[in-house]
């Protein structure tokens, strides 16, 4: 009899318990959320170094063009036939003889302008020229007058450049500011091109665009990366070398 009912008994069932499941599942959605939490700030790291990486190859190409830009103001391929004083007054140089114009006023960009002559060298040779913002290589250009103009649309936040008085090219984008300043030597003893003053282009004077020896460039970019920490903008500087203006000249 007793062998029968225990035949007849049902069998103990192995398995978990809802209790013990619960905490699986907890333990299982704790791990996973982990998991998303590492790959959301490996994707945002990436995607943060990948932004600043486009900002430096803007700021690179900014600081190449301006540059070049500048090295070549006041070139000229015959020095028997040309001076300064060969480049006339047209907008938006207002003097003869300038190789710099510019503005500045309170709250706006600055502007930047340059201009050099390009032409064969006095044996007939091709002459030196800079590759200006619009592509242009004026090293295998005729003679010419070239002028170059830079300035930042505030809109749309880029910085551009026109030449010779044609359309705006923009250059990189993500730029809210441009501040020139202009290296000149005052003070006349010793006679040399050394800079002992820097002013921006509303308060040159006098002799002052005749020694103009360096010029000083800051870029102000928006700040990809901006959160809590971080800057919104970032400036990038460079003090680049007028041509021919380096060391002692007596």
């Amino acid at each position: 009899m007793d062998r029968h009912l225990r035949m007849l008994s049902p069998r103990r069932q192995g398995g978990f318990t809802l209790v013990e499941l619960m905490v699986t599942v907890a333990i299982a959605l704790f791990l996973l959320g982990g998991l998303v939490s590492i790959v959301q700030n490996i994707r945002s790291s990436y995607f943060s170094q990948q932004q600043l990486v486009q900002l430096q190859d803007e700021q690179r190409f900014a600081l190449t063009v301006l540059t070049d830009a500048v090295q070549a103001a006041g070139y000229f391929p015959n020095p028997t036939l040309d001076s300064t004083g060969t480049f006339t007054a047209s907008a938006p140089f207002t003097s003869a003889g300038w190789v710099f114009a510019g503005s500045h006023a309170a709250g706006l960009p600055d502007t930047l302008s340059t201009r050099f002559r390009s032409g064969p060298l006095p044996d007939g040779t091709a002459t030196y020229g800079a590759v200006l913002c619009d592509g242009t290589d004026t090293s295998g250009a005729a003679a010419n007058v070239w002028a170059v103009t830079f300035s930042v649309d505030t809109i749309k936040r880029q910085l551009q450049c026109s030449v010779n008085g044609g359309p705006q090219i923009p250059l990189v984008g993500g730029v809210t500011n441009l501040t020139v300043y202009y290296g000149v030597k005052r003070n006349p003893i010793p006679v040399d091109f050394n800079v002992d003053t820097y002013v921006t282009w509303d308060a040159l004077s006098g002799t002052d665009w005749l020694n103009i020896s360096t010029v000083r460039v800051i870029l102000t970019f928006q700040n990809p990366v901006i959160g809590p920490n971080q800057p919104p903008t970032i400036n990038l500087e460079r003090v680049i070398q007028v041509m021919a203006r380096a060391g002692m000249h007596t």
